[in-house]
């Protein structure tokens, strides 16, 4: 799952990496959308995902990771719990622009135990460092957290890789549990 507000780059991300040609439920907004989605930072955004994106990445010849970006409004948000149903991790994709709009995915992911990771997706030059990030989220210390650019594929699939590399840690920590 790539989850995070509306406009942060989940549905770019899903295209940059995607080996498959993405199913895509972008659709042009309207003025029916005025006063209910909010674009904050990014006013010439012309659309929005209204159901979910999906991609896929082979890892190996046996393991695919199957991609769905979730949609960010507020009024798609009933989606996510269905959505999330199955899905063994998570990417969090915020805007440091717009903090504030990840924190609903961040508590939906705990609230049904699902591991995350945390992608700041680099828009322009970053104004804060992670640190600052990590405490304005109140993400814990084990909870990754990374920089990419979600236009590019190869810091796309870098992000996939940190979650990977994330779920496998902790399932070898609980194999390894008295």
């Amino acid at each position: 799952m790539i989850v995070g507000g509306f406009g942060v780059g989940k549905t770019t991300m899903v295209r940059s990496v995607s080996e498959i040609r993405p199913l895509s439920t972008e659709e042009t907004m309207t003025q029916a959308g005025i006063g209910i989605d909010h674009p904050g930072a990014r006013p010439a955004k012309t659309t929005t995902t209204v159901a979910f994106d999906f991609g896929r990445i082979s890892l190996d010849e046996r393991m695919v990771l199957y991609l769905f970006g979730a949609p960010g409004q507020e009024r798609f948000w009933f989606l996510w719990d269905r959505l999330f149903s199955g899905t063994l991790g998570a990417v969090v994709l915020v805007d440091t622009r717009r903090l504030e709009d990840s924190w609903y995915a961040i508590d939906r992911l705990e609230h049904h135990g699902t591991p995350f990771i945390v992608a700041r997706n680099n828009f322009e030059r970053p104004t804060h460092d992670l640190n600052d990030v990590r405490g304005a989220l109140d993400l814990s210390a084990d909870v990754p957290l990374i920089d990419c650019d979600a236009r590019r594929r190869d810091s796309s699939k870098n992000v996939l890789i940190a979650l990977v590399d994330h779920l496998y840690s902790l399932s070898t920590a609980r194999e390894n549990q008295p």
